[in-house]
């Protein structure tokens, strides 16, 4: 399995176009992108409920008598 994977051509991950590029200024720019990681995705962060979009939907109201009174009760 070792083997195989010698024998296949891989393409380079960083060609250098500049011909005057010192060992300095390419070593720099593999560092930054060895920096930036690898191909592992970022992990998604958590949705907060205080963000969802559903916060935003309100409540229909009700008409009646004294609803306004009921709406303030209506978390208990």
């Amino acid at each position: 399995m070792a083997d195989e994977t010698k024998t296949e051509q891989q393409q380079p991950l960083l060609k250098v176009i500049t011909p005057d590029a010192t060992p300095e200024e390419v070593a720099a720019i593999v560092a930054v992108f060895a920096a930036m990681g690898g191909d592992a995705a970022a992990p998604e962060k958590p949705r907060s409920e205080w963000a969802s979009p559903a916060r935003r939907m309100r409540q229909p109201l009700a008409h009646y008598r004294g609803a306004w009174q009921a709406s303030a009760r209506a978390g208990r």
